[in-house]
């Protein structure tokens, strides 16, 4: 029998907030209800969740500043935001806090379903994707778990995150790797220094891959970079 997905749910509405818990247990979530937004993040650091669902307007601490919070905290942290404003700022400051998902009161209760059970399988692909840990680069053999990088008699150790990026680049082989996901993941921040740090990382990548021709690490400007793979 497999674990039941466990979400926060943070609401200050008590009516609503426990018939909306009632309805996504009914439906086979284990759900924790925080009635504000100082009880969500003392909830959040409490336990491991699937999911947030975050209302915006709440006393104590609105729904846009938990998210802020918990993105500090966890960054790859799902969240789904509540609102009953749909202003198109508001909807963008959410996204701009990495909310996955928006939904405007009043809502059906089935929609929210979709979106949380879409949410919660995209992300369990991208952790999926991520937990690779053998490659093949060209002429290369890269092992994540033991940071090593071979070809032939020659073999690099690298460190923890060179070999991160690395895996992140051959997860992506031959398709963009958007930089800000690889800085959020790795060094859990994007920012301009953050960004340098990185750029350091690819060039030290190149000095190691330079050994078959056929691999190159392309800088797509101000997008993000490609590891291509020639035949």
């Amino acid at each position: 029998m497999n674990e039941k997905q466990k979400l926060l749910l943070v609401e200050d509405d008590p009516s609503f907030g426990s018939v909306l818990k009632d309805y996504l247990v009914m439906n086979d979530f284990d759900v924790i209800h925080a009635i504000d937004g100082e009880d969500g993040l003392g909830k959040f650091k409490g336990g491991e969740f699937d999911l947030c669902i975050l209302d915006v307007m709440m006393p104590k601490k609105d729904g846009f500043t938990l998210g802020k919070e918990i993105k500090e905290i966890k960054n790859d942290q799902p969240i789904i935001f509540l609102t009953a404003k749909n202003m198109r700022e508001d909807v963008l400051n959410g996204y701009k806090i990495g909310a996955d998902d928006y939904v405007i009161k009043p809502f059906d209760s089935e929609v929210l379903l979709y979106k949380i059970r879409a949410v919660l399988q995209r992300h369990s692909a991208e952790e999926e994707k991520f937990e690779q840990e053998e490659f093949k680069i060209g002429k290369f053999d890269f092992n994540a778990k033991l940071r090593q990088l071979t070809i032939g008699e020659i073999s690099h150790k690298l460190s923890p995150k060179e070999s991160e990026l690395l895996r992140m680049l051959a997860v992506y082989k031959n398709d963009l790797m958007p930089r800000e996901v690889a800085l959020t993941r790795i060094w859990h921040d994007d920012n301009y220094f953050t960004s340098r740090s990185m750029d350091v990382y690819i060039a030290k990548l190149r000095k190691y891959l330079k050994d078959d021709p056929n691999v190159e690490i392309v800088n797509i400007h101000g997008e993000g970079f490609r590891l291509l793979i020639t035949e």
